[in-house]
């Protein structure tokens, strides 16, 4: 999982949302508004980034969460698994 890259799939796009004051995900059939912690992880898919650099970079972002590996892998599968993001 670690050297996997995750990437946002076509047709979804990573913004903020002045009208819902929160970062949403937009795709064709309507948009999803994120909590805090799910705002975090996907900014930083970038289609570059594996999950070990974005567990690094989060982890450093907010060093008193301590590890943050279990958390972002387990959103990053149900990303996959709703159809938002592709793990190559």
């Amino acid at each position: 999982m670690m050297s996997r890259i995750p990437r946002l799939r076509p047709g979804f796009r990573y913004q903020w949302e002045p009208a819902q004051e929160a970062h949403v995900l937009l795709y064709p059939e309507g948009m999803v508004k994120l909590n805090a912690s799910a705002a975090a992880i996907l900014g930083e898919v970038d289609g570059e980034t594996t999950v070990g650099q974005i567990i690094r970079n989060l982890e450093a972002r907010f060093t008193e969460a301590g590890d943050l590996t279990d958390d972002i892998c387990q959103f990053l599968e149900e990303a996959r698994d709703q159809h938002w993001i592709s793990l190559e």
